[in-house]
């Protein structure tokens, strides 16, 4: 009978705790929000699945176990469960959702970036996807601890702790190894509850969402990859290797001589298995549309560049060989081999590995007036 009674209490107690926190989800108001218990307290946080979809998407089926791009060993399973918060830097971020824990690793995918220019790191409690470069989202978060607005335009936004920002606090103040921002004592995320209220979050299937966008992320990349395969194949190949197609010949454009100097538009990227990842360029629609000035502690120029039109210019030998070809008016996308780019070694402190392949946009504009010193 004793038995009985202790758990009949224990029924109640369980019942009453489910019974406050519906109420408190309740009063949230219309929304979708995710609800991040944690060893350290509840962190629930507003999800803009309106104006980021696919990072909802991404983020809620994880969560629920849903999502069907993850690797196979994770299907099924709530991915969220369990995992750390590994890196933790006070009055900047609180960063997670990585299941190895050191900040590599990711969910089987990668998805786009969803910028936003009305959200902002503006304040305490913003939640953002962690990535190591254009377009390398996965399954990393932070919440920002404080204003952060360096990270605009390089960070996807898609929600805001609206409940438990002191949660963010006593996270943000546990000791952290030095060496890498780990918390000695691991601050454990036990469970994400995603809240549905309202008709038009429960319409939200995160899961569905997540496949169409996917799919579509798939077909244009296999479009992209088709069409810079096909200009490879129509350029011209040189005796060094270089590769060279004409997107626009000039018929009456000026020929520099050589030891002039030509101002040129440039764009460089690297060519990873047929998809091109920007590192630099002057023309200011590719810098913003690859967050070239996030990259950069210094704001890119979008002055026409200053080139010698030399065998003897001091550039990179693929880029030298091309320009030697062309004329004012002339535009050319050339592929260039590594060992005519920046070689075994690689440039830029990892910007550009060791034996990478590019790509490089060119168009010179004009020829450079020669200064007095000349």
């Amino acid at each position: 009978m004793k038995k009985i009674l202790i758990l009949s209490m224990f029924t109640l107690l369980a019942v009453a705790a489910g019974s406050c926190q519906k109420k408190q989800y309740r009063e949230l108001g219309d929304g979708l929000f995710a609800d991040i218990q944690t060893n350290k307290g509840n962190m629930i946080v507003k999800l803009y699945y309106d104006a980021t979809p696919a990072t909802v998407a991404s983020f809620v089926s994880l969560a629920e176990g849903t999502n069907e791009y993850v690797t196979d060993s994770l299907k099924g399973k709530p991915y969220y469960d369990g995992v750390i918060f590994h890196r933790v830097m006070k009055d900047f971020m609180i960063q997670g959702g990585d299941i190895l824990g050191t900040g590599s690793g990711d969910p089987g995918y990668k998805f786009e970036d969803e910028f936003v220019d009305t959200l902002k790191f503006d304040g305490k409690g913003i939640l953002a996807m962690a990535n190591s470069g254009r377009n390398t989202n996965g399954s990393q978060f932070f919440i920002t601890h404080k204003e952060t607005p360096w990270l605009n335009g390089a960070h996807t936004i898609f929600g805001k702790v609206v409940k438990g920002e002191e949660i963010i606090d006593t996270i943000a103040n546990v000791k952290v190894n030095p060496s890498n921002s780990k918390p000695i004592d691991s601050v454990i995320i036990n469970h994400v509850e995603i809240i549905k209220n309202g008709r038009n979050a429960k319409k939200f299937k995160a899961a569905k969402v997540f496949d169409e966008y996917y799919k579509e992320k798939i077909k244009r990349e296999e479009e992209r990859k088709a069409k810079l395969a096909a200009q490879k194949k129509a350029a011209t190949t040189t005796d060094s290797g270089l590769q060279l197609l004409f997107l626009n010949k000039s018929e009456d454009g000026e020929q520099p001589k050589q030891g002039s100097k030509v101002l040129v538009y440039y764009s460089g990227y690297l060519d990873r298995d047929g998809e091109l990842v920007a590192f630099a360029s002057n023309i200011e629609s590719v810098i913003k549309e690859n967050n070239l000035d996030k990259k950069s502690p210094m704001p890119p120029k979008t002055d026409p560049a200053i080139m010698d039109y030399s065998s003897n210019a001091n550039l990179i030998a693929g880029v030298k060989e091309a320009l030697l070809q062309m004329k004012v008016g002339d535009k050319v996308r050339v592929f260039i081999p590594y060992y005519l780019g920046y070689g075994d070694r690689g440039a830029g402190r990892g910007l550009i590995p060791p034996k990478s392949d590019l790509v490089f946009d060119l168009e010179i504009v004009s020829i450079a007036e020669p200064t007095a010193a000349e």
